[in-house]
């Protein structure tokens, strides 16, 4: 999901300091009224936001986004989200990047009823195996999945790991952005995994849940429901 939609509503209002009323802002951004309204509600919910004697203005978040602060808040308010997103799957979420040529894990929400993948192999190693690693190399242009296979090469992790590298290359060139990735036990028997898109900026991130493979059929209306929850994290790292 990309970010673009959210800062031109953001723009737009920051045009009009006294107030702007959402159809004005729909005519003004080109987004659709629905749109315009589904963002403002969820921006007026994270205090990006708010509504005034009917005008919509910037919100007091933005005050603090100035301060010394800002990385900690940030920090705290994407813990907050993967929270809540762990508590409605029953199932860890995961918050990862691909920064300087590596897979990162940024931020996992886990708990005794919803547990983390066990990282019996180093997640940097075996994107090509994960759903995490697939949906973040999927999002790299083929020079840049080449120089990361080049120094993480596949190697076989289950049964069902693929580890011949040019059907991999053609999968991920092929693989549609707005359709979840899945891990179905190719990094860890027991395990399936999916993972949606997070682009904001220059960053290549992704959203992503883990759980048993007895609960796999729930695995793509998870994945639906982080593809949903999405731009509130989006918009905490692109302001």
């Amino acid at each position: 999901m990309c970010a673009g939609p959210l800062l031109r509503l953001l723009e737009a209002v920051d045009r009009h300091p006294d107030g702007a009323t959402l159809v004005g802002l729909a005519r003004e951004t080109s987004l659709g009224l629905p749109t315009v309204r589904r963002l403002a509600e969820i921006l007026e919910i994270e205090g990006y936001l708010q509504c005034q004697d009917g005008g919509w203005v910037l919100g007091g978040t933005f005050a603090l986004l100035g301060q010394h602060n800002r990385e900690q808040l940030v920090k705290a308010r994407l813990n907050r989200k993967l929270a809540e997103l762990r508590d409605e799957l029953g199932a860890a979420v995961y918050f990862t990047r691909y920064h300087d040529g590596e897979l990162s894990v940024e931020a996992v929400a886990a708990a005794d009823y919803a547990p983390a993948v066990q990282e019996w192999v180093d997640f940097r190693a075996t994107a090509h195996a994960s759903a995490i690693g697939k949906c973040l190399l999927s999002q790299l242009d083929a020079d840049g999945r080449r120089d990361h296979l080049s120094r993480h090469p596949v190697a076989r992790l289950t049964s069902r790991t693929v580890t011949d590298a040019d059907q991999l290359m053609h999968r991920l060139e092929r693989q549609p952005a707005t359709v979840p990735v899945l891990d179905i036990q190719e990094y860890a028997l027991g395990t399936v995994c999916a993972a949606v898109p997070i682009t904001a900026g220059s960053t290549v991130g992704c959203l992503a849940t883990s759980m048993p493979v007895d609960n796999i059929h729930k695995l793509r209306a998870a994945a639906e429901l982080l593809a949903a929850r999405a731009a509130p994290l989006i918009l905490a790292m692109a302001v």
